[in-house]
């Protein structure tokens, strides 16, 4: 039995857990940080335009996210069931074809991007004031798509094979490289949210050479060789609809991100950046949910697909309690120091009065968001696309839309800074229902009871 395989089947349950989702967590918040950096440093050019512009602009990096989870986490998902069942070549054709995918995904995106660049930047709520340095941030992202979304598709879908420490080390390879660069493009060249762009791109660059050595020379169960991408076919369906609803939640985020900015816009680009950055600092406790979720994943599948029931069981409450203690935690932080967490990224003090409610406001569902993105992932595993898309589609979608307006015109700018928190707290409720009749059409026969 390899160590793999041992990890899998026979580890104690907090052990195969902390193993899998302590790298997982880490390459999650490496990602928090990569995001975070380009508004802190732009944020010291004290320029509050700036952080607006790279606020608006999110939303299309957060819709690359999605494709790249759509690819990576599916893949991931599918290439832990195959290797439950000891299918280790179909593992690589699903590896071949997330990673060919995501690159012919990024030449066409950056494509879209560059020739509708103009009507883009409309949509996403630029305007006079904010169009150069949108525009600015914007071509590099697009030119640097194909970079972007392979590195993090891979990100993900190296914990397929229990590779958590792989996708750790190439999410920080990246992290570091643009923490490096972001000073020195945007504070010593002057080149603002260009010079962040850049900076973004290059360290993704970095991140997809560590990939492709682990690909070549590490990986045990996963190729991107021309010959598993030929037969990649049968697997490939299967990738893309167990991965659509993290894919769904993150583009749903993209779209929630373009309508929330555009619902601040009457409050000016000051309402703007301060949200820009309730969103960021936010994405700390989202992520730190999802690394735990999108971290036994793989060891969820695994279980599904040997049939083991009991463990299964077991991974999941013990991961429940986890995310509920992380996120409690992190939660009293934000609200005891909002001010200053807003205060690190730009001072400024209009920014920060308008961000400290709207994090305060945001922050309250953050002891129990786990709960939904292990639901969510839970059913990923279980092999039952359509319980999770609908749940993924609940969250950003369903509910935060319509509460976006509802509660801005029931409540104005407190009613917008408390639809997250709503839409959270609902999206949980369903999701907790619909697991427990998830488990058991999944393991009908089986009993209780849980490995320790």
């Amino acid at each position: 039995m390899n160590q793999r395989e041992e990890l899998f089947q026979n580890a104690p349950i907090s052990k195969s857990v902390f193993q899998m989702a302590v790298p997982t967590v880490i390459s999650s918040l490496v990602l928090v940080i990569y995001n975070m950096a380009d508004t802190f440093f732009i944020g010291q050019t004290h320029d509050s335009l700036q952080v607006a512009a790279v606020s608006l602009t999110n939303a299309v990096f957060v819709m690359y996210m999605a494709i790249a989870q759509l690819l990576g986490i599916g893949g991931s998902a599918v290439i832990s069931i195959l290797l439950g069942r000891g299918e280790g070549e179909k593992a690589k054709n699903a590896s071949a074809f997330c990673f060919y995918g995501s690159l012919i995904f990024g030449v066409l995106i950056g494509i879209a991007i560059l020739l509708f660049m103009d009507p883009l930047l409309a949509v996403l709520g630029s305007r006079n004031e904010t169009y150069q340095y949108s525009k600015d941030y914007l071509f590099y992202i697009a030119v640097g798509a194909p970079f972007i979304l392979l590195a993090n598709t891979f990100g993900h879908a190296v914990r397929g094979e229990g590779a958590s420490k792989a996708s750790m080390t190439g999410g920080m390879i990246g992290t570091i490289v643009n923490i490096i660069l972001d000073p020195v493009f945007i504070l010593v060249f002057h080149m603002g949210t260009a010079g962040a762009a850049i900076a973004t791109v290059l360290g993704n660059v970095f991140g997809c050479v560590y990939y492709l050595y682990f690909l070549a020379k590490r990986s045990q169960s996963m190729s991107f060789g021309f010959r598993h991408l030929k037969s990649c076919v049968p697997v490939a369906g299967r990738v893309l609809s167990i991965g659509v609803p993290a894919g769904i939640s993150s583009a749903l985020m993209s779209i929630s991100t373009v309508l929330l900015n555009n619902a601040l816009i009457p409050y000016g680009d000051t309402a703007v950046a301060a949200m820009g950055i309730v969103t960021k600092v936010y994405l700390f406790i989202v992520f730190v949910h999802m690394g735990i979720s999108n971290g036994i994943q793989p060891l969820l599948g695994y279980c599904y697909g040997s049939g083991n029931h009991s463990r299964f069981v077991g991974i999941l409450k013990f991961s429940g309690v986890l995310t509920v203690l992380c996120g409690s935690v992190l939660t009293v932080v934000y609200l005891v120091f909002s001010e200053q967490i807003m205060g690190l990224f730009i001072d400024n003090s209009e920014v920060i009065q308008y961000g400290v409610p709207m994090l305060t406001a945001t922050s309250l569902a953050g002891p129990v968001l786990g709960l939904l993105f292990l639901s969510v992932n839970s059913m990923q595993a279980l092999n039952r696309p359509l319980p999770a898309t609908i749940l993924s589609l609940c969250r950003q979608g369903l509910f935060f839309i319509p509460f976006l307006f509802l509660l801005k015109q029931m409540f104005g700018l407190n009613g917008i800074n408390y639809t997250q928190t709503v839409s959270d707290y609902l999206a949980i409720l369903i999701a907790v229902g619909m697991l427990l009749p998830s488990l058991k059409r999944a393991f009908p026969a089986e009993g209780q009871g849980a490995d320790s």
